[in-house]
């Protein structure tokens, strides 16, 4: 999509604060309330604007582990694949879930109170699936960038 240099506001400025009011993200983007609220159903109908959410400090929310996790699959049947994805789906923990190239299959970004949180889940969970062979676990020891908005 190619965006006008208003529209690229418009959209900046709701990734900073989707709570803000159209009054406020009209005057952000340089464009009148009316159209600012036709904009963001515009986008909406297009599927560009998935759903506005807040953002929740890990430490305060008592989840300040961050693993990310490589997953080898047993096999690659269409079933294992969708099993997999299955497990993946129905646990809050894994953030988010990426297939990816190289020896492994996917890399999990999990979140979890602490190490003994994550060698509950790992065990129990990942290990314990008939759908992955292997898990190699890198904890975060620092966050040195994190952002959910999009480059535009």
């Amino acid at each position: 999509m190619k965006f006008s240099d208003q529209e690229r506001a418009l959209l900046g400025a709701l990734q900073t604060d989707a709570a803000a009011s159209l009054a406020e993200l009209a005057d952000r983007a340089g464009m009148a309330t009316s159209t600012v609220w036709r904009k963001l159903q515009e986008f909406e109908n297009l599927g560009l604007l998935k759903g506005r959410v807040a953002l929740l400090d890990p430490a305060k929310a008592d989840v300040r582990l961050c693993v990310f996790a490589t997953v080898r699959l047993s096999d690659h049947a269409e079933t294992s694949i969708a099993g997999f994805a299955s497990v993946i789906r129905s646990h809050p923990e894994i953030m988010e879930a990426h297939a990816i190239s190289g020896t492994a299959d996917y890399i999990l970004k999990i979140r979890c109170k602490d190490v003994e949180a994550y060698e509950g889940f790992m065990t129990h969970t990942l290990l314990r699936s008939p759908f992955v062979k292997s898990v190699v676990s890198s904890f975060s020891l620092k966050e040195l960038k994190y952002t959910t908005a999009l480059p535009l």
